[in-house]
């Protein structure tokens, strides 16, 4: 309309320019002119009424759709703004519960995460599948074969029983041990139980994780075991004879000796002895090569897990894994047949980049709180930690008191605190592995839960459990047996491509490690940090280079992995390489 007034308005002026300009047009041309606009305005006049009438009514519905437009519009916010506020409200009950996300390395887990990311775009081989060194294929498993001298006397000298305490893996020590005392003292060995534990809240026996048959066959050239005591000793006082055995009478990892001097005459003098909560109670060094032999037998050999176990860890492992395999010596002993086999020429094809790295991660409350180490957490954390060791750990707190304290940053200078999540992701992209590799969590009580896992899921993504890989049917029937649940977890760490642990002194890490390196035919890698060492290496972290930091911590990890000979009182569950219980080819 506006350019339609401009112009009319550019005639009016040009005609009246011209009249001005020529002097020509008379008073009759006057007329003439303004006849001939009279008709046609008379002629025209319904076109331009219908414009008008057109032009107000699309000026009617514009001003209608503005009106409905601003009605939703209005809605919606209101909306939004209601939907706002209760996502904020869910976020701030969210935060209530859940602590917010523990970064003590920000700066290197940027470096780590650009590092994972260059990685992905420029990819090259790597090696950090295999063993680096080529030794380790030279020890194979040999702690079954026969002896000359079983040593295996006809007469026994008595019956001895064991009563285990602990989780699966310290009472699988405690079995193996059982077993070389029974021989040392040419006893009959009584199927061994398992206390229950108020930690554990588990009443699993023997029969419900281990195959007592098999136990009982493949140890029998050397040990009688049996299920049952006799008749006549099954109604005797076994404290009142004085055949009750504690802790306070046998010391940590004793020599065989205080075993000939304390408890062999008790049992030769009333048939029987009961070793209450037994435990790490036979030392390593120095024993009899056939007593250490048989450990290994009893460990590596004579251990079978229960068929309901080996069948849910082959599924485990099977999802785990994405395909079939070859079965390997570590797939044989651990999941007998319940893993189904395929020629090994299929093997390399199906594993494709199926491969995953297990990762147990020693980051439960207990540990963190035991270790007395700061983590972050501010002060906050530090009265929850003080609380949890007040009331689990007394004599913690009464030992603290009257002994110099030392100061968490001089703890973890020394390697005592447990590696958090953050730490072992910063290992693992540091030795090379990439974004996507497939990483098993074995256990899953993390301390901190998300707010502690969030540093270590944004280099790894995929990280999964049992608890994310079997349904709760499946699950189902070992709900409420920790100790089989952690069977579950000892199979898949110790058949996965590589194993990596935050913390060598957990029972689990050892004897999962001391597997892999019996059955793993030098294929099987471990990674084994030194937590003073890294400790150093991160104290670093605002000033050390990404390439230094790489260099240095796959130097650290390498040195764990040289090929070594079983050192002198080192756990031979363990470190397996040695004569009585591997073979050198």
């Amino acid at each position: 309309m506006s350019r339609g007034d401009h112009n009319w308005n550019s005639k009016f002026v040009l005609l009246n320019g011209l009249k001005s300009d020529s002097g020509k047009f008379s008073s009759s041309c006057k007329g003439v002119h303004v006849g001939k606009r009279h008709m046609w305005f008379h002629k025209n006049v319904r076109s331009i009424a219908y414009i008008f009438v057109l032009v107000g009514f699309f000026f009617l519905l514009d001003s209608l759709m503005v009106s409905i437009f601003d009605s939703i519009n209005l809605q919606h916010s209101s909306t939004s703004k209601n939907s706002k506020g209760l996502k904020d409200d869910g976020k701030v009950a969210h935060t209530n519960k859940e602590k917010p996300p523990v970064k003590m390395y920000g700066r290197l887990l940027s470096l780590a995460s650009s590092a994972l990311t260059e990685k992905e775009f420029k990819p090259k081989k790597s090696d950090l599948w295999k063993e680096p060194y080529k030794q380790a294929s030279s020890w194979k498993p040999c702690a079954d074969r026969r002896p000359p001298n079983p040593g295996k006397h006809d007469k026994s000298n008595g019956y001895i029983m064991v009563s285990a305490n602990g989780g699966l893996n310290q009472q699988r020590v405690a079995i193996c041990n059982a077993v070389a005392v029974a021989s040392l003292l040419n006893a009959t060995l009584l199927l061994p139980r398992f206390l229950y534990s108020n930690v554990w809240k588990d009443p699993s026996q023997f029969g419900d994780i281990y195959q007592e048959e098999y136990f009982i066959s493949v140890l029998k050239h050397e040990v009688n075991i049996v299920k049952e005591l006799p008749p006549r000793l099954k109604s005797i006082d076994i404290e009142a004879i004085g055949s009750l055995i504690t802790d306070a009478d046998i010391a940590k990892e004793a020599k065989p000796i205080d075993y000939v001097r304390k408890v062999l005459p008790i049992l030769l003098r009333n048939g029987v002895v009961h070793f209450l909560g037994y435990g790490n109670r036979l030392g390593f060094d120095p024993l009899p090569s056939k007593l250490q032999r048989l450990r290994c037998k009893c460990n590596f050999h004579a251990l079978k897990f229960a068929p309901k176990i080996q069948e849910a860890a082959s599924l485990l492992v099977r999802r785990i894994r994405k395909h079939d395999s070859a079965r390997s010596m570590l797939d044989k002993q651990l999941l007998g047949n319940y893993m189904p086999n395929i020629p090994s020429r299929h093997h390399e094809v199906a594993r494709g980049s199926y491969r995953y790295l297990a990762l147990h991660l020693r980051f439960e409350e207990d540990m963190v709180a035991y270790s007395q180490c700061d983590f972050g957490g501010g002060e906050s954390e530090r009265k929850e930690l003080q609380s949890y060791r007040e009331i689990h750990f007394p004599l913690l707190i009464e030992r603290l008191k009257s002994s110099k304290p030392i100061s968490p940053e001089e703890l973890r200078k020394l390697g005592r605190c447990p590696l958090t999540p953050e730490e072992a992701a910063l290992l693992l992209s540091a030795l090379g592995f990439k974004h996507g590799t497939y990483i098993y969590l074995a256990g899953s009580q993390i301390y901190g839960a998300n707010s502690r896992m969030q540093a270590f899921t944004s280099l790894y993504p995929n990280l999964v459990t049992k608890e994310t890989l079997l349904t709760p049917s499946e699950l189902e029937p070992f709900r409420n047996f920790s100790s089989q649940l952690a069977a579950l977890d000892f199979i898949a760490c110790a058949t996965a491509d590589v194993f990596a642990m935050t913390d060598s002194g957990s029972q689990l890490s050892s004897l999962v490690s001391g597997f892999r390196t019996y059955y793993g035919n030098g294929q099987a890698p471990t990674l084994r940090p030194n937590k003073k060492r890294l400790a150093t290496i991160l104290s670093e972290n605002s000033t050390i280079r990404w390439n230094d930091f790489e260099d240095r911590v796959r130097k650290m990890i390498e040195e764990g992995q040289r090929v070594r000979v079983r050192g002198f009182g080192r756990s031979i569950y363990r470190q397996p390489r040695s004569p009585e219980c591997m073979c050198r080819t």
